[in-house]
This record gives structure tokens, C-alpha cells and sequence, in this order.
């Protein structure tokens, strides 16, 4: 697993008199977004979450991957069979980050050549969404990816902890066996 330092709720310093804030979206906001493919769609800040306007039922799973990096790569195959398999619960929305390239180089990089055709954005927006699921779901570690989140109504789901036995886990992290991701969307759509 590829491992990027780079901390976004760092701990203080001593020699710091003020911690970092980082810009988040706040309930009510909007945050229009483009796929590498062209397609759009628009998230609503609600709940302390995400949903997707206008398809607010739907459960959306949040993968923060990098073109670079060999198990969002290896799995990139698995989840795009995953959103056909469940393109009427689910949405899967992946968002490119650690890296600035451009639409064309994910296509041609990781979309082509991985079968990833789910909605991917490579947004400067993408910076200010992860810094606010970070927050939201006070994540203190070391952001690796790929990195998911799983949210209904807006609201952060609990979801398997794959290295650990926290019940009130949030988040995935390094390449998830996507069986367990199934078996966690069908306790959270049952419910």
C-alpha cells in the first residue's frame, strides 16, 4: 500500500499558538462536479454528509484513490463491476486526489487501462471534499488511499473494519475485498 504524509488533522505544535483549519463544506452546500467522461452531478451537503441532489436515496460510496497507486489500480476493475452490479442502490464516486493531471491523463491512465468507467472527478473540488470527510469523521490518522466512505442520507455509515474490530469504524482503508463492502451496503439498505 502506497503511504503519502500527509496529515490533515496534524496534532499541535508546540511552537504553533494556532491550529490549521482547513476549508470544508457546510450543510446546504452544493458542489457541482464533472467526471473525467463528462458526465455531472451534483452533491448536497446534508446530515453532516453527502447525498447526491436529486437521487438523495441512493447510498453513495466515496473512494479517494490515486492514478499512481497499485491497489486502487488493482481493484479499479472489481468496483466498476460493483457500481453495475448495484447502479440502483449505489452510487460509487471516485475521487482522484495527491495529484494534479489532467481529465485526459486519468482516462488514458487508470479509466482505459483499469476499466474504471464509474464517475471519477479529478476536481480541484476534490482537495476541499476530502479535507471535509476527514473532518466529518474525525479520520486523525495518515490519509492513505485508496480511502471509502459509505454514506446514506448523508449520514457516515459504520462500515467494516477490515484491520481492527471497531464497531463505530467509518471508513475503509488499502485494497477492500469488496464482498465485505457488499455485505455492509445490504445491512445499511435493509435498514
Amino acid at each position: 500500500m502506497i503511504t503519502i504524509s500527509l496529515l490533515f488533522l496534524g496534532c499541535g505544535s508546540e511552537t504553533s499558538s494556532a491550529p490549521v483549519v482547513k476549508e470544508t463544506y457546510k450543510d446546504g452546500d452544493k458542489v457541482e462536479l464533472k467526471s473525467v467522461s463528462g458526465a455531472k452531478l451534483t452533491l448536497l451537503r446534508k446530515n453532516g454528509g453527502f447525498v447526491i441532489e436529486d437521487d438523495e436515496a441512493k447510498v453513495v460510496l466515496i473512494d479517494i484513490f490515486g492514478t499512481f497507486c497499485v491497489p486502487c489500480q488493482e481493484e479499479a476493475p472489481s468496483l466498476m463491476d460493483f457500481q453495475l452490479q448495484n447502479s440502483d442502490e449505489v452510487m460509487l464516486l471516485g475521487l482522484n486526489f495527491f495529484e494534479e493531471v489532467s481529465d485526459e491523463y486519468v482516462v488514458e491512465n487508470f479509466a482505459a487501462r483499469y476499466n474504471a468507467y464509474y464517475f471519477i472527478t479529478n476536481s480541484p473540488k476534490n482537495k476541499k471534499l476530502v479535507e471535509t470527510i476527514v473532518q466529518d469523521i474525525q479520520y486523525k490518522g495518515t490519509l492513505q488511499v485508496p480511502f471509502k466512505v459509505l454514506l446514506k442520507a448523508g449520514k457516515y455509515q459504520n462500515v467494516t473494519d477490515v484491520y481492527g474490530t471497531n464497531p463505530e469504524n467509518k471508513f475503509y482503508i488499502g485494497k477492500v475485498d469488496l464482498d465485505i463492502i457488499q455485505k455492509d451496503i445490504d445491512k445499511i439498505t435493509a435498514q
